[in-house]
């Protein structure tokens, strides 16, 4: 507003914390001093807005944070530590059923994924989170604006008019909540995540948030940049003399550089943009562009300091802290004294597959053990230090005495880019070292992500479900129940789906572990081959134990079926694109394809997982059931729904604990 106002005739000025200062008394014409009172008048009640919002998260995450301490939910290792649970008194069995009625019924409705085509693969409670935020922001963009129009003379030009409106003031508020979410933004989008802290919630959970507040960010900044070229270039006279002074001042020229700095970052961002440049390319790109668009705005609006200068904090220690966690777990102390970092030597085996050679890393690390569904980001020197990949460690997180490390264990498909690169450079060095195994250096980032076993007690039934590379994710959930107390009530199955039978290679010393651990935990393994040669067997395998002598009552049962036609396969390919199309062989035995009718494709030709999910519930003899689950982003859609609909939450109002089933997936990235 220094533009419309006198300076040189001020008797004194009156401080607007992130605006210009006004001057007092206004020396302008009457309609311009209205509008200067509707314009300072908006932007303080937009500012208290502003801290209003940010006094609303605060609220949000203290009663959140205040809510897990003084409520926990049952934790597996308590009763590790108390055999024996005193019995609940009636009204507190009364809270823990209600709970676990709302969290059914809840999932029942929110879980499923919400309008793919526009959101991904996102579930109807992060949408229903994005609108109510949406909404919130909606009502603080528009109330304490008085709406009217003023016209007011032109100084030495009679008959010259310019028309001043609430266009101005709504524009400079909605530019305001766009600076005031900056913040916002950059937490959500941290690693070393204040916000997981405090909730629970895995890093990765707050995407999906980042990402759209950043589409509103754009919203909001282009609507403010429109609203202000229309009244910079049409509104106020003379014309072009007042756009073509208002365009060259230092402020627009930062404003225009950051306009198109952040619609570089909206285009790349695009999950278009990442499957065309790459997601290295977009993450590197993202950081640089980020930071230097704080910096122009900044320089387009120094007075809103007060929002991005805590961004740029926010985003310097995530990346300072993920260096010292990084130091922390590689910088070692030599006899001698001194201090030296080192990688990792991991042991490189790799498995040729004509859809990608498939690696896996095996090595020992000196530092604590994480938790199970925790994952750390690797990074390959020998290939490159700019680049590292998130990646679930498949082997049971315990501490060895003897090593005086944990093992660490990965698998990933080398298709291309960094991991095709290992692959290639595992293949070399074998050659050269007369097949002797390679050690590949590698650097590690973390642990990250939740420990998905925490509320994993004995009256929990589980249900794991893998597809392809997907095994990492929950064979520890696996490894780690053949180590609790066995319970006689709780129903274990894994089911994983493969393209060839060899593939079970990949992880054979884990599934021989669980065989050998299967009498404590009542295990049902199924594993599925999906692109075998025609005439070739799947593995369904099953081990049952009697609950009174811990005995095998069955023998294993091995099955053959006819996978489905090339043709079919390949029609169906880009719907599984982790382990391929399914074949007959992922059927259940009782929907499976009559051999009478080779020919006919129902719906039982592939994998049902909701007849699957449906029966696993059905077999159980009392408990509520968790569905573990990692594989292609289809697969996680469709047990969203499934899931979603095995819930009843006045079911389990009424004790009836089989209908509250829970899904905890791998989700960190799906484009």
């Amino acid at each position: 507003m220094v533009h419309i106002q006198n300076f040189t005739d001020a008797s004194s000025l009156e401080s607007h914390w992130g605006y210009a200062d006004r001057v007092v008394p206004c020396t302008n014409d009457a309609g311009s001093c209205k509008y200067l009172d509707v314009v300072y008048h908006s932007h303080d009640l937009g500012m208290l807005y502003s801290g209003i919002f940010w006094a609303t998260i605060a609220g949000i995450l203290f009663i959140w944070t205040l809510a897990r301490r003084l409520a926990p939910s049952r934790r597996a290792d308590e009763e590790l530590l108390v055999p024996v649970r005193a019995s609940s008194s009636p009204s507190q069995g009364g809270i823990e059923r209600l709970k676990s009625a709302l969290a059914a019924h809840s999932r029942r409705y929110l879980l499923p994924d919400f309008s793919r085509p526009i959101f991904g693969r996102t579930t109807r409670l992060q949408v229903l989170t994005l609108v109510v935020l949406t909404g919130y922001l909606a009502v603080w963009s528009f109330v304490g604006i008085v709406y009217n129009t003023w016209v007011t003379p032109v100084k030495k030009m009679p008959g010259v008019y310019n028309t001043r409106t609430s266009l101005g003031p709504w524009s400079d508020r909605v530019g305001t909540l766009a600076y005031a979410l900056t913040p916002l933004s950059i937490l959500l989008s941290s690693r070393e995540s204040i916000l997981s802290l405090m909730t629970g919630l895995p890093y990765q959970s707050f995407n999906f948030l980042h990402r759209w507040l950043g589409y509103i960010i754009v919203v909001q900044s282009t609507l403010h940049t429109i609203g202000w070229t229309i009244i910079e270039a049409k509104l106020y006279q003379p014309q072009p003399t007042v756009a073509r002074d208002w365009i060259k001042q230092l402020y627009m020229i930062w404003g225009c550089v950051a306009m198109i700095l952040l619609f570089l970052l909206f285009a790349l961002s695009t999950p278009w943009a990442i499957r065309l440049t790459g997601y290295e390319f977009f993450r590197k790109s993202h950081y640089i562009l980020a930071m230097v668009y704080i910096g122009a705005c900044i320089g387009h609006w120094d007075k809103l300091s007060c929002y991005l200068v805590p961004a740029l904090i926010v985003w310097f220690l995530d990346r300072g802290a993920r260096l010292v966690r990084t130091a922390i777990l590689h910088y070692t102390v030599l006899p001698g004294g001194e201090v030296a970092f080192g990688p990792a030597k991991a042991s490189t085996t790799v498995f040729s597959d004509p859809n990608g050679d498939v690696v896996r890393l095996d090595f020992v690390h000196p530092h604590d053990a994480w938790a199970v569904g925790q994952h750390f980001y690797l990074c390959f020197p020998e290939s490159s230090i700019w680049q590292s990949h998130p990646f679930t460690p498949l082997s049971l997180p315990i501490h060895d005495d003897v090593s005086c490390g944990v093992q660490h264990s990965y698998i990933f498909r080398a298709k291309g880019g960094e991991t095709k690169k290992i692959a290639q450079l595992a293949a070399a060095k074998m050659q050269q070292a007369g097949g002797v195994t390679p050690l590949t250096s590698v650097i590690l980032t973390g642990p990250y992500g939740e420990e998905i076993t925490t509320h994993l007690t004995q009256d929990v039934n589980v249900l794991c479900i893998a597809g392809g590379t997907g095994i990492t994710y929950v064979l520890p959930v696996l490894l780690g129940l053949a180590y609790q107390p066995r319970s006689v009530k709780r129903k274990v199955t894994l089911v994983w789906a493969v393209r060839q039978k060899a593939d079970v290679a990949w992880v054979q010393p884990e599934l021989d572990r669980v065989r050998q651990l299967a009498k404590s935990i009542d295990l049902t393994i199924r594993i599925f081959v999906t692109r075998e040669a025609e005439g070739q067997s799947s593995i369904s395998e099953k081990s049952k134990y009697a609950d009174h002598d811990f005995k095998s009552v069955s023998e294993p049962i091995v099955r053959s079926d006819q996978t489905p036609d090339s043709s079919s396969a390949a029609s169906t390919s880009a719907a599984y694109p982790c382990c391929g199309p399914p074949s007959d062989s992922f059927a259940i035995q009782k929907t499976a394809i009559p051999a009478s009718n080779p020919h006919d494709e129902p719906i039982h030709r592939h994998p049902d997982l909701s007849i699957l999910v449906k029966d696993f519930i059905d077999e159980t003899v009392c408990g509520r059931t968790t569905v573990y689950a990692s594989g292609p982003g289809r697969m996680i859609s469709e047990l969203r729904s499934i899931v979603a609909g095995s819930n009843d939450g006045s079911k389990v109002w009424n004790a009836d604990e089989r209908y509250d089933v829970s899904l905890v997936c791998d989700d960190r990235l799906e484009w």
